[in-house]
C-alpha cells in the first residue's frame, strides 16, 4: 500500500539524515531528494503529503545559493522549513529548527498526514513488492552473515521461499572464524541446506588486490569481483535473474547525492560494474541501520544475529590500510579477535555499537626481548551510533585497555604498539578507509 510520506529537499545540509530520521520517528515515512526536484518527479512518489526544505548550515553550496524548482515552491503541498526562511507569495513558511519534535508533530497533525510507517507494515509491503518483482525466477543473495544481508535473506525467504539461493564468499577479508559461523547458522539453523553455496575465493581476491593502496580502488575491485563470482555461480544454476544485496540508506547517502558531495563509495553502490548481468533486489535500500534491526526482530531473527556488530562489505580490506599484504591482514584479523574476545568478557560488546582494529602500513621502533624492533602498530576503534551518519567515541576503562594492549603486543606477531582512536564522526568516518 502507498504509505503517507514527507520528502526532504536536500540543500547541502549536514543534517539531512537527522531530519529524515526525526520524521520517521513520528511514524511517517521520509525520503531525501535533490533541492531542485521537479513536480513531475514528486508526482511519481506514492503517498507524498508534504515537503520539508532543509536549509541547514550549508544552504550555500560551492558559493551559490540553492533555490527550489519554481513549480515545487508554488505547489499546494504543505511545506515546513528547517533552519532557514523560505517564503511563498511573500509569506514565510513555518520554521522548524530540527530539534523541537513538537513542531513536527503539530505539522503532521495539522495537515492530516497518517502515521503509518511501521516495521510490520514495511515487511508487508516488501514481501508483496518482492513477489511482484521476482515472480517465479530465482534470486542470488550475497550473504555476508551481517545484519543487513541476514535481514534481506529473511525477507526473501518469507517472500519467495526456496527460490532464494544464498552465496557466501570467503574473500580472505573476513574476521576470524566467520566463514565457519556463517555456514553453521544459515545452512543448519535456518535450514537453507544446499541453497547456501560456499565459495572459497581467498587467493582470487587477494591476487586482484595486490599492490593496490587507494581505498576507492580497493572498494571497486572488491565490488566488481563479487559480481563476477556471483555471475559464475549463477551460470551453474537455472533461472537466476536477480541479485539480492543488503544496501541500506546510509550507503546511498554517503556514496553521494546531487547536492551532497561523495564521502566514500560503498562497494555495493559505487563499485558495481556497468555490465551487470542481474536485476538488483535491494529491499532495505531506504532503511537506516536501527530500522534494519527492528525489521530483523519483527521477522523473528535471533537476537544475536540482529545485533551482530556491523561489518563493511569490503571486510578487513578497509582495515588493512594501504596495499593489502597477507601478513598485515593476519595482524588485523588476530588483533580484532582479541579485541572482540575482551570486549565480550567485559560486557562491552552489548554497550558499544562497533569496535574493531586497524593496521596501517607503517612501522615504528620498539623493544622486544631486549633488542630493537621495527614493527607495526594496531589501532583500536570503538564508536556508538544509531544511524551510522554520526558517531561518538566510547570511553573504555584503562584496565580493560591495558589487558587488550598486553595481549595484542604479545600474541600478534610483528606488532609493538597499540593506539586508541578518539575521533568522532564527523570529522572522521567510522571506518578508516
Amino acid at each position: 500500500m502507498a504509505r503517507d510520506m514527507i520528502a526532504i529537499l536536500d540543500f547541502g545540509s549536514n543534517n539531512n539524515a537527522g531530519i529524515a530520521r526525526a520524521v520517521r520517528a513520528c511514524g511517517v515515512y521520509s525520503e531525501i531528494v535533490a533541492h531542485d526536484v521537479t513536480m513531475e518527479q514528486l508526482k511519481k512518489m506514492p503517498g507524498l503529503k508534504a515537503l520539508v526544505y532543509n536549509g541547514g548550515a550549508n544552504r550555500a553550496y560551492e558559493g551559490q545559493e540553492l533555490i527550489p524548482d519554481a513549480g515545487v515552491l508554488a505547489c499546494d503541498l504543505p511545506k515546513l522549513a528547517v533552519n532557514v526562511d523560505f517564503s511563498v507569495d511573500g509569506e514565510n513558511l513555518p520554521c522548524w529548527n530540527g530539534n523541537e519534535q513538537n513542531v513536527l508533530n503539530v505539522f503532521i497533525e495539522k495537515n492530516g498526514i497518517e502515521r503509518n510507517w511501521t516495521m510490520e507494515g514495511f515487511i508487508e509491503d516488501q514481501v508483496a513488492a518482492l513477489r511482484k518483482q521476482i515472480g517465479d525466477k530465482k534470486v542470488l543473495l550475497a550473504l555476508s552473515g551481517g545484519v543487513d544481508s541476514s535481514v534481506v535473506a529473511a525477507l526473501l525467504l518469507r517472500a519467495i521461499g526456496d527460490k532464494l539461493v544464498c552465496v557466501h564468499v570467503n574473500h580472505g577479508l573476513l574476521r576470524k572464524g566467520e566463514p565457519e559461523q556463517v555456514i553453521s547458522v544459515f545452512r543448519e539453523e535456518m535450514g537453507m541446506g544446499d541453497n547456501l553455496v560456499y565459495v572459497d575465493a581467498v587467493d582470487r581476491f587477494l591476487n586482484k588486490l595486490e599492490n593496490v593502496a587507494d581505498p576507492e580502488k580497493k572498494r571497486k575491485i572488491i565490488g566488481a569481483e563479487f559480481i563476477r563470482v556471483f555471475e559464475e555461480e549463477a551460470r551453474k544454476l537455472d533461472d537466476i535473474s536477480f541479485l539480492g544485496q543488503g544496501t541500506i540508506y546510509p550507503d546511498i547517502l554517503e556514496s553521494g547525492t546531487k547536492t551532497a558531495k561523495n564521502i566514500k563509495s560503498h562497494h555495493n553502490v559505487g563499485g558495481l560494474p556497468e555490465d551487470l548481468q542481474f536485476e538488483l533486489v535491494e529491499p532495505l535500500a531506504q532503511l537506516f541501520k536501527d530500522e534494519v534491526r527492528a525489521v530483523g526482530e519483527a521477522l523473528g531473527l535471533p537476537h544475536g544475529m540482529v545485533y551482530r556488530q556491523p561489518f563493511p562489505g569490503p571486510g578487513l580490506g578497509v582495515r588493512c590500510i594501504g596495499a593489502i599484504t597477507r601478513d598485515r591482514l593476519e595482524q588485523v584479523r588476530e588483533s580484532d579477535a582479541i579485541l572482540r574476545e575482551e570486549f565480550a568478557k567485559a560486557g562491552l560488546d552489548q554497550k558499544v555499537w562497533q569496535y574493531f582494529t586497524v593496521v596501517p602500513d607503517i612501522h615504528s621502533v620498539g623493544v622486544r626481548n631486549h633488542e630493537r624492533s621495527f614493527e607495526r602498530p594496531v589501532i583500536i576503534r570503538a564508536v556508538n551510533t544509531t544511524d551510522a551518519i554520526t558517531a561518538s567515541i566510547e570511553e573504555i576503562p584503562y584496565d580493560i585497555l591495558g589487558k587488550i594492549v598486553n595481549r595484542i603486543v604479545n600474541e600478534v606477531p610483528g606488532v609493538n604498539r597499540v593506539l586508541y582512536d578518539l575521533s568522532p564522526k564527523p570529522c572522521a568516518t567510522i571506518e578508516w578507509e
